[in-house]
């Protein structure tokens, strides 16, 4: 069976954090995937004009120093979105990359309006006995090879290698979950984190020792379920 897209972007950011609304870009990589081919590279570090603070430079490998030189987010945007064209965007956990890249385009007067294919919930669908479903799991269940973990441009080509294998595995099944959907994503309103949210964050926090510097007490419902799901997609849990 015949599965496309057969052209398509598969991206990869890094970031200051987890929420779009309040915390920046500091790394974007991509392959542009032509016929099924990789054809096209980009790999970007970006000045997030932030602190990146320790817990985070622990998982993506980036420092204050090695972005301190890089361009802006908005000296960077007209260059990504030239090379993105209007190509479906592929990636695992697609929406967490794309509330991050639409609301900082629109931040700087851009829009980003794109369908997109998401390689977890594939993942979800199709090997729903696996343990774990996140991407360093996956590559090493399916023996990908990837350079530098929790890297922008590195997770995107392992991302693209991993699509790649679930387009050889799983034809045989519903074509509609390997077709591009539109992506939405919207800023939602503010509401406190709830007691369980805050038990169980607290508890995540303290098993993998991420995110230690974070105030807990002041996320908002929406953040605390963004960091809940941000820590369970890292640490495979």
């Amino acid at each position: 069976m015949h599965i496309g897209p057969w052209n398509y972007v598969v991206v990869d950011i890094e970031t200051t954090g987890i929420n779009p609304t309040g915390n920046y870009i500091t790394e974007i990589g991509a392959v542009k995937i032509i016929d099924g081919q990789v054809k096209k590279q980009y790999s970007q570090l970006i000045n997030p004009k932030v602190t990146i603070s320790p817990q985070i430079t622990q998982i993506t490998g980036i420092d204050n120093a090695m972005v301190e030189n890089a361009p802006s987010f908005e000296e960077v945007i007209p260059e990504f979105l030239t090379f993105v064209e209007d190509l479906p965007l592929i990636g695992h956990n697609i929406l967490f990359d794309f509330s991050f890249l639409k609301y900082h385009c629109q931040q700087c007067g851009y829009a980003f309006e794109h369908t997109g294919i998401d390689t977890l919930e594939i993942a979800k669908l199709c090997l729903p006995t696996l343990k774990s479903r996140s991407l360093t799991y996956l590559i090493e269940h399916f023996e990908i090879e990837r350079e530098k973990a929790h890297r922008a441009y590195h997770d995107a080509l392992a991302t693209y290698e991993l699509f790649e294998v679930f387009k050889k595995e799983f034809s045989d099944m519903d074509q509609k979950i390997f077709d591009p959907k539109p992506l939405h994503w919207r800023a939602k309103k503010s509401s406190p984190i709830t007691p369980r949210q805050k038990s169980y964050l607290n508890a995540l926090i303290k098993k993998h020792r991420v995110f230690e510097d974070v105030a807990v007490e002041a996320l908002t419902k929406s953040e605390a379920s963004q960091y809940i799901d941000r820590i369970r997609f890292l640490k495979g849990c």
